[in-house]
């Protein structure tokens, strides 16, 4: 994916694109996310969970397997292959381009920091890992699932270093953008 992968971001990332890809994300954080998540505490009984969490245990991944009781469980499976595989496309559609957008306006052709497009798709794949392995773990529960209990913690993880990264980059990139544009004016 690499270059070319960055390159074909930054050719689809024109300003409309951008402009409608914030606002699908504005509008789903505010008028989905919250009542997404108060119906997923409800279904599953608790506000723990592997996808919000920076760091858990396997321990901690099977109490709260435990604690979500079976319909908490199938509730929480199916939320991960409804809600959770349309969020994180949302996410990396609007960090993707938004990063694009800004990074070819303070980045030279040719640059590496033009890539940083490319750490949203990384966060979203972790995230689809997480889903993923955390679903598995919930729907074979009580039976414990060796190995893909021990990748789920690191899975979350590493989702959430990309996908918190990719705000910083973005940050980042703006800062940029508007320090070269107050110097500009200056």
């Amino acid at each position: 994916m690499g270059r070319r992968g960055s390159d074909w971001l930054h050719n689809v990332s024109t300003g409309w694109v951008t402009l409608i890809t914030t606002v699908v994300f504005l509008l789903f954080s505010v008028l989905v996310l919250p009542p997404q998540a108060a119906r997923t505490e409800g279904d599953v009984g608790s506000a723990e969970s592997p996808d919000t969490s920076f760091y858990y245990s396997v321990d901690d991944l099977y109490r709260m397997a435990r604690v979500y009781g079976e319909q908490g469980r199938a509730a929480y499976v199916r939320a991960r292959f409804t809600f959770d595989v349309i969020w994180p496309l949302i996410y990396t559609a609007f960090l993707g381009t938004a990063i694009s957008w800004i990074y070819a306006r303070v980045c030279a052709v040719g640059s590496r920091w033009r890539r940083a497009n490319l750490i949203p798709v990384l966060g979203a794949l972790f995230d689809y890992l997480e889903n993923l392995s955390a679903s598995i773990v919930m729907a074979r529960y009580p039976q414990q699932t060796v190995v893909v209990d021990r990748l789920t913690p690191v899975f979350t993880m590493v989702k959430w270093v990309f996908v918190s990264g990719s705000f910083a980059v973005l940050l980042l990139g703006v800062i940029v953008g508007i320090w070269s544009w107050v110097k500009r004016r200056g």
